[in-house]
């Protein structure tokens, strides 16, 4: 075998079984004479770690170490660890110089367009639209580089199908990337690709392909001729190949920025001609890097217009380079997946894991195992990242993933529930090092794992016993597709997702029904999306939106951003220019004119309006202008430029018009202390809960605030209690509000400052204080000056938004006080309900319970409701306990009637009774009056009927015995004599023919049910 040791001898070679990763110059230096100069040579041109290794001959020199079963980090040349860092490292330091910007999250909290971070770019989207706030970091960003923690599993980009089937896609990955913004361009960028991949990484230059964009006339796009010289001075001509729009012309979207790509392949054989079999889904001619060019803007009429700032774009996938230089044909086989592998063949009882695909994977033990390793690391990191399982969203897709896992585990693996959350530890200890959000955040990733795996656990064998039993059929002349409302059973009913479903029949040789399926889900899904649309406000109209290519048309039109620094006064009209008009046709040329009823959007020199923002809701109110106003219901902000969209209620407005910003201050005055006492709410949770409660979102508008937190556990009604006292004390101390612009790293330092996870702040970045230390926040939100402007504060709600995550529903000013006097009137009901003699009191409970409807459905304060719930409910049960005791004295009394009218009949000779009791409608005293008639006359045929209240109209009860002689001789059955009474009342009941039970809802003539009963009676034993 081979042991190695760092270069410092004469004998210089590779660390991998066949000569892949050594490039045509570095086996030139490899070979020289003097291999420590060798070494020299290449670590002056790299300042990273050394990549040449000296191989020391044992007794097994020619031993292959590479395909072993495990792969060992501390023994590869490679490990993921160091292939990271050293892409992280080749781009910053010099002279490229890019900025490292850690990962964003998986699961943008602060971007709802998406699901899931799925390409490198998505932080850098501002930039890109041309929407970066000046002031950000981002703003001033001109070359980054990362790796991008990346989840594909539904959406657009959705890998989810595929994962396990092969051996290379995911639901999570990492992307290596490298950005420009407006800095270098396409010489650089392919520089520096193929300068990192051959002489830093080592890959032979032989085996390396490269793609460009061919042109489009459907496009009017002609070849990229640039990105193709720039390759031949790396690349023989015939390894340069042309490619469609299809896979090298990337798009964000419909409409925004798009641009030529070029990609880099690899050909894993070498010594051949692969460039056929470049683009074409070849396993051994893989696509290693993609440069995207991002030049042009599409717009709303698909034309193509040049950007004024051409960015890069380029994304690596690091295990499938971790493959190529560890020498794996598949990416399960890195050692990045091995712990987790190997940690999955302990819990599971089907044998190791063998890497088989298609099938050779007999029973599709090697494709769980896949599924289940990728699975654990997307859940790991989503649920690292602040994202939960729920059932919208990505918290549904974070569920499905999670119960696609547990069922490949459980069923197919055979391993015992609980399994799953046992990988958590393992995905924490391979990736912890470079994402510490892990291990902070390790246990509570367990424990809702283990909640949800357990969750469905219990429903996962009763799914398979239905589609076992159900669904599947054994005999081939039988249907072979699972319907529609089978699929949507396992879905609504027992928690199967609608892919696990389609999972399940595909390994059972069937089809699912899917236009079926959605049919059944169509109708929910547009009321979500009515729901979705009604809640940002948005009609079937337009809404005003300026993208990449209109900010830099205003800028290159010497429009200047918008000076919003009166956004924080009060009461005034400012004064204004129009910059610029635009509507959904685009902007308006000098000299045309916006009509009374158009909806436009204005750009302003100035404005003093708030446009939405940090959770609060834009400012509304009017902009006047000579001979007429337009009326404001939208605000937002572009690049720096504040759109002020709303439509002309009359006169008419061009560019140049003079205009006055009348912002709607009454309105503001609603929300301003909304705003304001969501940081003193944020500070009561950090005291009440203690420091693990962390802001997740915010919502304030002039009716309502909504603060999103994260906890556990539902808060207790003494939770609820000390948070809303605390913040009705920083109202009642009269506390000052004040706003100070600092640098960010000085804000950072703060002590007890508070920043919203996920959220990108300015530089220099506003800090508003609440009192002295009572809260300290980055906020860019308009507030109250003194916390005694708020008035009063009632927290009216508190319920669970997703796994782990909790809302806050409040009130402040008038909002809140009529919500204190809805409370003090509930109050004043509950103590009369309490001072009540519930003896002398028969319907205390429905009284009660009619109080609790209302409380129910008021909005009041949640710590005072639930407190009122409790004290009601004790005045329920206080009137149920009176009412059994004077039911027990009713049905005493009620028994010594029965007794002696049950010997009167037998003195008489009747074989039938029918009795009107007073027992209410209670069926345990019915057993009581049974069982004294049978032990008094046993062959006596008897029916009782008992009124709930006496002469109420109500609902009453009637029960029937008929002694087995009766029957025998007469015919007579107790559920037909029942039956024909019920009928014959509006009532319904059932039971045997010697025994039977029933209702009447609205008994309004007892007299004639006893009539009826007795006629019926007469006939069949013919008394």
């Amino acid at each position: 075998m081979l042991s190695w040791t760092w270069a410092t001898t004469t004998t210089v070679t590779r660390a991998f079984s066949t000569p892949a990763l050594l490039s045509s110059s570095r086996r030139k230096l490899a070979s020289s004479s003097n291999g420590a100069a060798a070494a020299f040579a290449l670590s002056s041109r790299w300042s990273g770690p050394s990549l040449l290794r000296v191989a020391s001959t044992t007794t097994a020199d020619n031993a292959d170490t590479t395909n072993a079963d495990t792969t060992d980090a501390d023994t590869l040349e490679w490990p993921t660890t160091k292939i990271r860092q050293t892409f992280i490292d080749y781009f910053t330091s010099p002279p490229r110089n890019h900025k490292y910007v850690p990962s964003s999250p998986s699961a943008p909290l602060n971007d709802p367009t998406l699901l899931f971070a799925n390409a490198g770019m998505n932080q850098f989207k501002p930039i890109f639209l041309g929407r970066a706030q000046p002031g950000t970091e981002l703003a001033s960003l001109t070359k980054a580089a990362n790796s991008q923690k990346c989840i594909r599993a539904g959406g657009k980009h959705n890998d989810l199908d595929d994962v396990g089937r092969d051996t290379y896609h995911h639901t999570f990955f990492e992307m290596l990337g490298s950005w420009s913004f407006g800095d270098y361009f396409k010489e650089e960028a392919i520089g520096y690709a193929w300068d990192l991949m051959t002489r830093v990484y080592g890959i032979e230059e032989g085996r390396l392909y490269a793609t460009y964009f061919e042109g489009d006339a459907s496009l009017g796009l002609e070849e990229d001729e640039e990105a193709k010289e720039f390759w031949l001075r790396y690349l023989p001509k015939e390894r340069v190949i042309p490619c469609n729009a299809k896979d090298n012309f990337w798009e964000m979207g419909d409409t925004g920025p798009c641009g030529p790509c070029s990609e880099l392949h690899y050909d894993r054989i070498g010594d051949r001609d692969a460039s056929s079999l470049v683009n074409a889904d070849d396993p051994d001619v893989i696509e290693l890097w993609n440069l995207v060019f991002v030049q042009f803007n599409r717009d709303d009429h698909g034309v193509l217009a040049p950007l004024p700032n051409k960015h890069v774009d380029t994304g690596m996938g690091l295990e499938r380079l971790c493959s190529l230089l560890q020498d794996k044909t598949s990416n399960y086989d890195i050692d990045a997946f091995a712990p987790l592998l190997r940690a999955l063949e302990r819990s599971a009882n089907v044998g190791p894991y063998g890497g088989e695909t298609g099938e050779e994977d007999v029973g599709n033990r090697d494709t769980a195992y896949r599924a289940v390793a990728d699975h654990a690391r997307t859940l790991a990191f989503a649920l690292a990242d602040g994202a939960v399982p729920s059932n919208g969203g990505r918290g549904y897709v974070l569920r499905r993933i999670l119960r696609r896992a547990t069922r490949y585990g459980q069923q197919i693996l055979k391993c015992e529930p609980g399994f799953f959350a046992e990988l958590i530890p393992v995905v924490v200890e391979t990736f912890g090092e470079a994402y510490p959000e892990l291990v902070k955040n390790q246990a509570n990733i367990i424990e809702i794992v283990e909640e949800e795996e357990q969750s469905f656990s219990t429903m996962l064998d009763r799914g398979i016993k239905y589609f076992d039993e159900e669904v599947k059929v054994d005999d081939p002349a039988d249907s072979k597709v699972v319907t529609g409302d089978k699929a949507f059973y396992l879905y609504d009913t027992l928690g199967f997702p609608i892919d696990l479903t389609e999972l399940m029949a595909e390994e059972a040789g069937m089809t699912v029904d899917a236009p079926g399926f959605r049919a059944e889900m169509e109708s929910q899904k547009q009321r979500s999306r009515d729901a979705r649309s009604a809640a940002k406000g948005l009609a079937a109209g337009e809404r005003l939106e300026l993208i990449a290519e209109q900010t830099a048309r205003l800028a290159d039109g010497g429009v200047e951003v918008t000076d919003d620094g009166r956004k924080y006064a009060w009461d005034e009209v400012v004064g204004a220019k129009v910059e610029a008009i635009f509507t959904s046709g685009g902007f308006l040329k000098e000299g045309e004119v916006a009509e009374n009823g158009s909806v436009v959007g204005l750009v302003l020199d100035k404005s003093s309006f708030y446009p939405e923002a940090g959770g609060q809701d834009a400012d509304l109110g009017t902009i006047s202008f000579e001979g007429g106003e337009l009326v404001i219901n939208d605000v937002q902000v572009y690049g720096g430029y504040v759109l002020h969209s709303g439509v002309i209620s009359e006169g008419s407005i061009s560019v140049g018009s003079a205009a006055e910003c009348r912002v709607d201050y009454d309105r503001r005055r609603d929300v301003a202390p909304n705003h304001s006492m969501t940081h003193v709410l944020n500070a009561a949770l950090r005291e009440v809960l203690g420091e693990g409660c962390d802001q997740r979102g915010s919502q304030c508008n002039d009716e309502k605030l909504r603060f999103d937190f994260s906890h556990k556990k539902a808060m207790t009604a003494a939770q609820l209690k000390d948070a809303e006292a605390y913040v009705r004390d920083a109202i009642d101390r009269s506390l000052p509000v004040t706003a100070e612009v600092m640098p960010l790293d000085d804000a950072k330092a703060l002590p007890g400052v508070r920043a919203l996870f996920g959220e990108v702040y300015p530089d220099p970045v506003r800090v508003v204080r609440v009192g002295d230390d009572s809260s300290v926040e980055f906020c860019g939100g308009t507030h109250v000056s003194n916390t005694a402007d708020a008035e009063a504060f009632v927290l009216t709600e508190e319920t669970a938004v997703a796994k782990g995550i909790r809302r806050i529903t409040a009130l402040t000013r008038d909002a809140a006080k009529k919500a204190v006097a809805e409370g003090e009137k509930f109050e004043g009901r509950t103590a009369v309900l309490e001072s009540i003699d519930a003896d002398a009191t028969p319907d205390l409970d429905k009284r009660a319970g009619a109080v609790r409807k209302d409380l129910d459905a008021a909005e009041l304060s949640a710590a005072l409701k639930s407190e009122l719930r409790a004290r009601i409910e004790a005045v329920q049960k206080k009137g149920i306990d009176a009412k059994k005791r004077l039911l027990a004295g009713r049905v005493d009394k009620c028994l010594n009637v029965v007794k002696a009218d049950v010997e009167q009949a037998l003195a008489d000779g009747k074989k039938s009774l029918v009795l009107n009791l007073d027992i209410g409608a209670d069926s345990k005293a019915s057993q009581k009056v049974i069982k004294a008639v049978q032990k008094i006359a046993p062959e006596l045929a008897f029916m009782g009927v008992s009124e709930e209240e006496v002469g109420s109209g109500g609902k009453a009860l009637c029960f029937a015995i008929v002694p087995e002689a009766v029957m025998e001789a007469t015919g007579f059955k107790a559920n037909v004599w029942l039956k024909d009474v019920l009928d014959a009342a509006g009532g319904r009941g059932g039971g045997k023919p010697g025994n039977a039970q029933g209702q009447v809802p609205n008994c309004e003539d007892v007299e004639a049910i006893i009539a009826n009963a007795e006629s019926f009676a007469n006939d069949a034993v013919a008394v």
